[in-house]
């Protein structure tokens, strides 16, 4: 009786040991972002859960185009940063100095980019899904 009871027990463990090793439910979002009609060429996009419990998840955008995977299911916010005006800060020439920084501006308003402020959300599901961001003005 007792080896079927210690069975048991030690099924009951691994068994919710293996649950909690996959972690929460994760999706993996794609898509385009375009501003008053324009690729976004260079930026960030990142999802953050809305309830506030756990940590944001993100990647650039390239072309207008981004991947993120990892990102847990849920409805998230969404903060997306587009650079304009990139500028290189000349300096003068000396083979053994770092290159000059490169800046750029915000591209998109506070209403995308800022996390705390953002209108943007998306419900993300399980798996692999796109989702394209037509932003305006």
């Amino acid at each position: 009786m007792r080896v079927f009871i210690a069975a048991g027990a030690f099924a009951l463990v691994v068994g919710l040991t293996a649950g909690c090793a996959q972690g929460p439910a994760t999706g993996e979002v794609s898509g385009t972002v375009t501003y008053d009609g324009k690729v976004v060429e260079d930026g960030s996009i990142a999802f953050y859960p809305e309830n506030g419990k756990g940590s944001a998840t993100g990647g650039a955008i390239t072309g207008g185009k981004y991947s993120v995977s990892k990102v847990p299911v849920g409805t998230a916010k969404v903060r997306i940063s587009g650079a304009k005006n990139i500028k290189e800060h000349k300096m003068s020439y000396d083979e053994k100095a770092p290159p000059p920084p490169v800046t750029s501006d915000e591209l998109l308003p506070p209403k995308y980019s800022d996390e705390k402020i953002t209108e943007l959300k998306y419900d993300v599901k399980s798996g692999v899904q796109t989702k394209d961001f037509e932003l305006a003005k």
